[in-house]
């Protein structure tokens, strides 16, 4: 069974910096797409960044230019460098992975429980 397990919420200052992570527990065979999705009090789910096998990234207008989604292959770990932080930006944070767990079995997408990040003075 894959688990995600997400590390790196908390509270923070508006204009401050958040770190979050993301690795799979259990038997994986190969990692795909990785990715982050977010769901704010009162809104739907949406998009926040996404990253390709080789390296390609996706972001939402609303965080381009201050949130970083990186991958380390070696680690199976997708990272989210949240940097000038706003209280818009406050949502429980989802990451996403797309995996097969056995060369004998189709690719599926997992998802966290999610991580809560809050951006308030």
């Amino acid at each position: 069974q894959v688990q995600l397990v997400e590390s790196g919420g908390g509270l923070v200052q508006p204009g401050g910096s958040l770190r979050l992570s993301c690795v799979p527990s259990g038997r994986i065979a190969n990692i795909y797409d990785m990715g982050w999705d977010r769901q704010g009090p009162g809104k739907q789910r949406e998009l926040v960044a996404s990253v390709t096998t080789g390296g390609a990234t996706n972001y939402a207008d609303a965080v381009r230019g201050r949130f970083t989604i990186s991958r380390d292959n070696a680690k199976n770990t997708v990272y989210l460098q949240m940097n000038g932080l706003k209280p818009e930006d406050t949502a429980v944070y989802y990451c996403k992975m797309r995996i097969r767990y056995s060369p004998y079995v189709r690719d599926m997408n997992y998802w966290g429980n999610g991580t809560l990040v809050t951006v308030s003075s």
